[in-house]
């Protein structure tokens, strides 16, 4: 079972982290129509890929699919089989119970709007394989990652123009390939690149947001991708060190927490990205008791591990930066040294 609690701000709540007073446009796009003549959704067929369609990534494909676009899931062949004879099966108490006829293949052949990579940061690597520059064309590449430093990767392999970070915001969970249970009251988007037309960002705003999820287009992209960051490296970080869940760290090892918020804010302002520990920290005692992050559920079931990802790219923002983090750095070498070898 693969379970996604993707966020921007991660288990949920659906605010912003931190002072969001200089991102530009927070405007919902459901009601963007035509774009200076690009296909907004609403009149020509898009075609979608989805590389990963887990939890996030075929939440997403369903949603694309019943809309009536055109969906290629990229999976390995098991996966693309199943999909292939099945569909998607989603559950959701926001969009139903409906079933949803994709295409799936084990690699991207030809060119596409837009492709969605939602598979997580430690099969990326070998996951990009199957989707060859050559043949994404002139489609934009859309992450939905944790971590800041992705994007710059991603625009050396497949060129500036194409890549456009996104964050959501969703509890969704493969519960077995092609079946997808969606938990959460929200499904929320914020699409973003600097190095993007802003008419191309508005175009698959358009598309995802006709499908069903609330969707932003905002004009900060390091904003939106630190705004994720501060809020996930304390979360992930803490309740996977300990094991326990979010009330345990708040209240047991609330100094920790503290100290940790005040070190990822600070890493962000220097980054050019706005963000408030006081807000942080009222988020944090605002979620339920027993949430916890997906680095920890990983931990948990054996699984590889966002921590370069997410620690690791914090502790190498802050050296950048000259700000000294020493509880982020001890927490990273912890959970690292638990990790079995």
């Amino acid at each position: 079972m693969t379970k996604d609690v993707r966020d921007g701000r991660d288990v949920r709540d659906g605010r912003g982290v931190g002072d969001e007073r200089d991102v530009r446009d927070v405007r919902d796009v459901r009601d963007v129509r035509d774009v200076g003549g690009v296909r907004d959704g609403r009149g020509e067929r898009f075609t979608v890929a989805v590389l990963g369609p887990g939890g996030v990534g075929g939440l997403l494909a369903a949603l694309v699919a019943r809309a009536g676009h055109r969906v290629i899931c990229l999976a390995g062949d098991a996966t693309a089989e199943v999909l292939r004879a099945d569909g998607i099966r989603v559950r959701s108490g926001r969009f139903g119970e409906f079933t949803a006829r994709v295409e799936a293949d084990t690699e991207l052949r030809e060119p596409v709007d837009a492709c969605l990579i939602t598979v997580k940061h430690t099969a990326l690597d070998t996951a990009l394989d199957r989707v060859p520059a050559r043949a994404l064309g002139d489609g934009l590449l859309v992450p939905f990652l944790n971590g800041v430093e992705h994007p710059a990767a991603l625009r050396a392999r497949y060129g500036p123009a194409r890549v456009a970070p996104a964050v959501i915001r969703v509890e969704s969970t493969r519960t077995a390939p092609g079946v997808i249970d969606h938990a959460s009251p929200f499904a929320e988007i914020d699409l973003t690149g600097d190095t993007v037309a802003r008419e191309r960002l508005d175009a698959l705003a358009g598309v995802l947001a006709a499908a069903g999820p609330d969707v932003r287009v905002q004009a900060d992209e390091a904003a939106v991708l630190w705004a994720k960051m501060a809020f996930l490296a304390p979360f992930a970080l803490l309740t996977t060190r300990y094991g326990v869940p979010l009330g345990e760290v708040r209240t047991l090892h609330r100094t920790e927490l503290t100290a940790l918020v005040a070190e990822t804010a600070a890493v962000s302002r220097a980054s050019g990205a706005p963000a408030d520990p006081a807000t942080a920290l009222a988020r944090y005692d605002a979620f339920p008791p027993g949430a916890k992050s997906s680095m920890q559920r990983d931990a948990e079931a054996g699984r590889p591990l966002e921590l370069d990802a997410i620690g690791g790219a914090l502790l190498r923002a802050a050296a950048r930066h000259g700000a000294p983090v020493p509880v982020a750095e001890r927490l990273v070498r912890e959970v690292e040294d638990a990790v079995p070898r």
